[in-house]
Parts: structure tokens; sequence; C-alpha cells
């Protein structure tokens, strides 16, 4: 430990059996890990155009179709490079003229950034809103495209996706869901693509990034590649869409992203689906902002209760207890990754409630910081 970290032993009984609480890349259960290992032999090392991986893809594309009840003319879509990666190639091959964003966040900004960047597109319409809230998004005849984020992961707010009342009836609703997906419910009514990348509530690896696109999208997607747009291979979202609906991907992927995925996916499917992998991120939701809004020190970053995500609680605290100090010691006693938000600036710890993510586990990190508060407050 640092010399400004105090030494302090929390006591054996207060530790979580597993002290993995970050925000992404989330906690991968063991079980899922033991099944990479069984089937490492056949799988890893070997061709993503053959059996062996494809059937794997499938079993993806399936149970994500089945977990979210999509639609039978839906497709689920995969490629490599994450959600990053999958702002660039929305800009080239989702954004006909201009997109509308709401920034509520460090990642809700980010895809705005792209298409302002763009020479081939109008400048984006920016809609914004104070830090621990989320904007509504407007109907606006000049905008084809309208990007929403389903949680924002800087802030710990969550939004539920709906389409604005008015919109032009072939504009296309494109949701953020990296946090969100497999963890909080969505309505296919109110969406055309539905993206994330799976090292969060999917519990894997990063470097993949999958779409579930409606016929509006995906008949975007196919106008914006016959316009004559110059789109990067790489960049190409009808190269992925004709990937995809063959079980494999464009490029090399990552197998063992894959297989974590699917195995996440097909243990949500096993259990009741969406029911089982919400309830658990909510049950953990009500234990950690129940603890703090019991607190006498401790206190939700977001107001509105409506808004407070799922899957990332953000928790403030009195200037008498450093949250860095917190989290260093939590650290130093096995509990990772509590930090808050380096962008956000406050005295705040961000944790994880990813359904991987077992409720006894965050009863005894909210005991474990009640431990070391105490101890900050009687030195």
């Amino acid at each position: 430990m640092s010399q400004t970290t105090p030494d302090i032993q929390i006591p054996a009984e207060l530790l979580p059996a597993d002290g993995r609480f970050a925000s992404g890349p989330s906690k991968v259960r063991p079980e899922a890990v033991s099944a990479l290992a069984d089937i490492a032999d056949g799988y890893l090392g070997t061709s993503h155009r053959k059996s062996g991986v494809k059937d794997v893809v499938h079993r993806l594309r399936s149970g994500l179709d089945a977990l979210f009840d999509l639609p039978e003319d839906w497709e689920v879509v995969l490629g490599n490079g994450g959600t990053t990666l999958f702002w660039d190639a929305a800009t080239f091959g989702l954004v006909r003229n201009r997109s509308q964003h709401l920034s509520f966040g460090e990642f809700s900004s980010k895809f705005a950034k792209c298409t302002d960047a763009a020479p081939f597109l109008a400048d984006p319409v920016v809609i914004e809103s104070a830090m621990g809230s989320h904007p509504i998004p407007v109907a606006d005849e000049r905008v084809d495209l309208y990007a929403l984020t389903h949680n924002e992961t800087s802030t710990g707010v969550t939004m539920a996706p709906v389409r604005p009342a008015g919109a032009n009836d072939d504009s296309i609703i494109a949701v953020d869901a990296t946090s969100a997906a497999g963890a909080v419910r969505w309505d296919t009514d109110e969406v055309d693509c539905y993206y994330f990348a799976p090292q969060k509530a999917l519990a894997s690896d990063g470097g993949l990034w999958i779409a579930c696109c409606s016929p509006k999208a995906l008949d975007r997607i196919a106008e914006l590649d016959a316009s004559g747009r110059w789109i990067p291979p790489g960049l190409s979202l009808q190269t992925a869409v004709e990937n995809s609906v063959k079980d494999q991907t464009y490029n090399t992927p990552a197998l063992a992203t894959i297989f974590l995925t699917v195995h996440q996916v097909e243990w949500f499917n096993e259990n009741g689906g969406m029911d089982f992998a919400a309830g658990r991120s909510e049950a953990n939701a009500d234990v950690v902002y129940g603890w703090a809004d019991a607190s006498d020190y401790a206190t939700p970053f977001v107001a509105a209760a409506g808004e407070r995500s799922p899957v990332v609680a953000t928790i403030d605290f009195d200037d008498a207890v450093s949250a860095d100090t917190l989290a260093a010691v939590l650290r130093a006693n096995g509990m990772l990754d509590t930090e808050g938000y380096r962008k956000l600036g406050r005295n705040q710890l961000r944790i994880a409630l990813f359904p991987a993510i077992d409720a006894a586990d965050l009863t005894q990190l909210t005991q474990s910081i009640d431990y070391i508060a105490d101890q900050i407050r009687g030195s």
C-alpha cells in the first residue's frame, strides 16, 4: 500500500466470496471459464470459417434472439472491434445525412463526435443534460437517425429507449446498450438497432460488437451500401450482415469472447431469460441503493430513483470520507475496481450490479465500506 492509504484490514467475515465489482470488463463467472477450458482443445485455435466456431456463433445469435424475444424479421449482426468501432461503422452505414444524439455522460457523447467529424454528414443535433440525469429525444424532420443510450456507464443513469413522437417514419432509432444489454428490459417496437459489446452484463471480454437490427435498420444499411458512399471494408455494416447470416464474422474474431458470451446468454435463457437476468441486477441494485439511502455519509449520485441504473451504481460520499481512500483500502483487501469514473471528478465510488455478481457479495461490500468509513472517521 502507498503511504497515503491507511493500513486497514477488513475482518474476514465481512469479505465477499468474489471481490470483482468492475463496471467493465465485468466479472466473468467461474463456470464460464471452466466451460471454456473444457472445450479449448477443439475450439481455441481453430478456423472461424469452420463448423466448430460457426456453431458457437449460431448459438450466440439464436440465444440473443430468444433472450430479447426479437421479431422473426430481425437479424443479430456481429463484428469485431467493440462499441467504439461500431460508432464509426454506424457513421458510415446507418446515418443518411443527420443524426440526433442525447449526451449525458462520457460514452453517450462519443457517437456524436464521430458524426460531427464526418465530412459527408450534416452537423448532428446534440441534446445535453446535467450529469446525473438524462435528456429526452425530440422529433426533428431534419434527422434520420436518433442515437440513444440505454445506460450511461460513466454516471449510472439509465433511460428507457423510446421512439420520439412525431419522428419521420423512416428514421432509425439506434441504441447504445453496452452496459444494459442482458440486464435491462427494452421494447423492440421502440428501437431499430440495439447494439452493444459483451464485456459488461454479458460477462465476457471486449473486442466484439453485436447489433440487433430491425428490417428498417437492415434496409438503411443496404441503402447506404448501394449509395456510392465510400465505406471502408472493415466498417461495412452490409458486409457484417452478409457474414452474420452465415454465422461468421468478416475477419477473425476472438473465440474466447464469443464462447464466454454464449455461456452467459445460455445461462440466462436456461433460468428464465430476461426476467432472470434483469431480476438479478434489480436485486443487486436494491442492496446498494438501499444501503446508500440509509447511510449517514453515502448518497446515490442520481437523484431521481427512476433514473438510477440497475447495472452501475454511482455513490457519492461526504467530504469526511474519501472515496479514493475507500477504493484503495477495498482493493488492498481484494475488492477490485470500485473507483469512480475519473472524468466526473466526484468523491464517488462506481459499483457494478451486473447479473453475474451475487447480491450476497454486494452486501459484504457495503458492510466493508461501512467498516472502512468507521475506521477513517474514528481516527
